[in-house]
């Protein structure tokens, strides 16, 4: 196989010589050079730039381009150190117009110079690593013009003297301002900071750090701030109006630094004027200030936060620990709830609605309320009022409102078990009562606290509705039944009450009135022949009754009182006079409701259908009573309530915490079981650890009370101690 030979290509040079003449060089430059003359010189139009831009490519064609560049440099620095001169001779305020108009003519130069140097701009120039024109003649302008001896300090007095004019209040040309600092930044960034930038933040922090100092000596807390204000807003307009914007970060941090981190402190603390006397004086202007300067200093709201929380924690123990307040619990929860909406309306008006303030808010509500342990009593016996009289004529938004900020309440309120049993001892009376002013508003709080707590935290209040309407469809039955042969006796209303659902404690029955012995024995007849399996006891402590009575000159009145009250009274129809004690004997009522009974009946003024001997508010054994026949009302219908203390009595309060505990007590060993039958083993610190988190919903269980439940589950072989690590505890299937 034949290869074929390859023939090779050779380039070879023209057979005729190329003349050059010598001077060619030269002359061209000179051609050039006084056209860059005329140009500075303002002489441009008389140039045709088509025959100098030929001359240019030719030069750079025929490889003078070093000389070229060489001859662009040193007759440009000539002319510039002539501009510089004119600039530095200028005197006063004409300084900067000077130079500014001497810049913009270099600028329209250097462009023209460029057009003319363009082919050498894009060949000669990148191929030898030389600068662009351009390029050339800024830093030609910086090393000249701006960086001469004369002009630098001068240049940078002149501008900080401005800017310090302008802060006193002076007016100054700021697009002539605009015009030298775009100089510099058209110069290179590190020519603006190094030349400006850096001195003017110096200068800067020391303006603020004498002015800050004057100001804190001679200003209240929220005058203050609002210089502060002020002066950062001008520092953003400054920036905005002639300085480079990312100058904006680094003046506002020396504002922030000099003026609001450097005496955060001291304003927050200031007497008669700090965040204290804002708090206390509704100063919500003031208050969002403070929020947003400190804001942009680090730690600023932390100390806002934390002088805030102290005062509210102050503010609330005052309150909560006041005995005066104390006396009444309906004022008390209200002065809460007062207290609340202040400070509600403090974080979403000034504070921006900011999370860590209203955690620290709550927080703060969580720790003082549970300081007093009446609260959950007292917050009940609040929506005992609200709910029986209260929100009377109240829409149902209304209503709402008031129910949630009960909740919210509840919801701070460690013992939330403890409110659940006054709430059901008081939506008890209210039921059986009639009191309540709206069945729907019951029903809303009772989903409220089962949305909160769960159906068990709820389960027995809804079974006292379905009690409530259980009873009136019994009545119906035994009236349609029985009524032709009850004739025209009482008129009875029972209200059959299961127990477990509803607060009864056992209590001894009285002797009811013959005339009410009858139809009571009709009902429960009729009762147990429907139901089998049930039994009933007479809960003669929780009834009421109307009676009518005739008074002296046969005035009437129709009374409206206690099973109890009523019992009393029924006794004067067949006597003139009994004692203390004999009324005892013919009721049997405890003695402790008889006489909260017969205070009630005698010596309540405009209430007192029966006389007492000798008149006192006290009740003795030998009291002598009466029937007061000189009674007058201008009411028809008199209501005539138990005396009885709204809030409970020590000895009453002591005795309900004692049911608490008993209740708590299956609540933490079924929490034990629970975890331990999960778990398997876990030591003692764990177990309760695990045992407060669960029940935290209800109640806070102590550790001490969980130690004597672990013992009694292990009396009981639930639980065993390990052998070796008696911390130790093990499950048993």
């Amino acid at each position: 196989m034949s290869t074929q030979k390859k023939r090779a290509f050779q380039i070879e040079a023209f057979k005729h010589r190329v003349v050059v003449d010598p001077k060619y060089a030269e002359k061209t430059w000179k051609v050039l050079e006084h056209a860059i003359h005329e140009i500075y010189n303002h002489n441009a139009s008389g140039l045709s730039f088509e025959e100098l831009y030929r001359n240019a490519y030719n030069m750079v064609l025929h490889k003078f381009g070093e000389k070229l560049y060489t001859g662009l440099v040193t007759t440009m620095t000539a002319h510039l150190k002539e501009i510089s001169q004119s600039i530095e001779s200028a005197q006063g305020e004409i300084f900067l117009d000077e130079l500014n108009r001497k810049w913009v003519d270099h600028n329209k130069a250097l462009q023209m110079i460029r057009d003319i140097l363009m082919y050498m701009d894009r060949t000669f120039i990148p191929s030898n690593h030389k600068t662009p024109v351009h390029e050339l003649g800024l830093n030609l302008w910086r090393d000249v013009v701006i960086h001469s001896s004369k002009t630098q300090a001068r240049l940078l007095d002149t501008l900080l003297e401005l800017v310090l004019r302008e802060r006193n209040g002076e007016v100054i040309n700021r697009g002539l301002m605009r015009n030298i600092i775009k100089m510099l930044m058209d110069l290179g960034l590190p020519v603006y900071q190094h030349d400006f930038e850096k001195h003017f933040l110096d200068v800067s922090a020391n303006f603020y750090c004498c002015e800050s100092q004057k100001f804190i000596e001679t200003c209240d807390c929220g005058d203050y701030l609002k210089k502060a204000e002020r002066r950062l807003n001008e520092e953003l307009e400054r920036v905005s109006h002639y300085l480079d914007p990312r100058s904006e970060s680094k003046i506002t941090n020396v504002v922030e630094k000099e003026m609001i981190e450097s005496h955060m402190h001291t304003l927050v603390h200031m007497e008669n004027s700090g965040l204290v006397s804002m708090l206390v004086d509704d100063k919500y202007e003031d208050l969002q200030r403070m929020y947003n300067l400190f804001r942009r200093v680090t730690a600023g709201l932390t100390i806002v936060k934390e002088v805030m929380t102290s005062f509210i924690r102050d503010t609330g123990k005052q309150l909560i620990m006041d005995p005066e307040r104390l006396r009444d619990p309906v004022d008390f929860v209200q002065r809460l709830l007062d207290l609340k909406d202040k400070y509600d309306k403090v974080i979403t008006m000034s504070f921006n609605n900011d999370k860590t303030f209203q955690n620290a808010l709550n927080s703060s509500f969580e720790y003082f309320i549970n300081l007093n342990a009446r609260s959950p009593e007292f917050i009940s016996l609040f929506v005992d009022d609200k709910l029986r009289r209260g929100l009377k004529g109240v829409g149902e938004e209304d209503v709402e409102i008031v129910l949630d900020k009960v909740m919210m309440l509840f919801r701070y309120l460690q013992e939330k078990d403890v409110f659940e049993k006054y709430y059901k001892q008081h939506l008890a009376k209210r039921l059986l009562s009639g009191k309540t002013i709206s069945d729907d508003a019951e029903r809303s709080l009772i989903v409220k606290l089962k949305t909160e707590c769960g159906y068990q935290f709820t389960s027995k209040l809804e079974g006292m509705f379905t009690d409530m309407k259980t009873s009136h469809d019994t009545m119906q039955g035994f009236y349609a039944g029985q009524g032709t042969e009850l004739g025209d006796g009482p008129t009875l209303s029972v209200q059959v009450l299961t127990t477990g659902s509803w607060p009864t404690q056992p209590s001894p029955p009285c002797n009811l009135p013959s005339e009410i012995l009858g139809v009571c024995d009709r009902f429960r007849t009729y009762y147990l022949g429907t139901h089998n399996g049930r039994r009933l006891s007479w809960q003669t402590n929780m009834g009421t009754a109307d009676l009518k009575a005739t008074f002296g000159k046969g005035q009437k009145h129709e009374l409206n009182v206690s099973t109890y009250q009523m019992c009393v009274l029924m006794l004067f129809n067949n006597v003139e006079q009994l004692t203390c004690k004999e009324i005892e004997q013919a009721t049997a009522i405890p003695m402790s409701d008889l006489r909260r009974c017969l205070q009630s009946l005698a010596c309540v003024k405009g209430k007192n259908v029966l006389r007492k001997e000798p008149m006192s508010k006290d009740i003795a054994e030998d009291d002598a009573f009466f029937f007061n026949d000189k009674f007058t009302s201008k009411f028809f219908k008199v209501k005539i309530g138990t005396v009885v203390a709204q809030r409970e009595s020590e000895p009453e309060n002591l005795e309900t915490r004692q049911r608490v505990e008993e209740d708590r007590k299956p609540q933490i060993e079924a929490a034990i079981v629970r975890i331990m039958k999960s778990r398997r083993t876990l030591d003692h610190n764990n177990i309760v650890a695990e045992v407060t988190k669960q029940l935290q919903s209800r109640f806070l269980p102590n550790p001490v009370v969980i130690k004597k439940r672990i013992e009694s589950l292990i009396e009981r072989e639930f639980l065993e101690r390990d052998k070796v690590d008696r911390k130790l505890y093990r499950y048993l299937a």
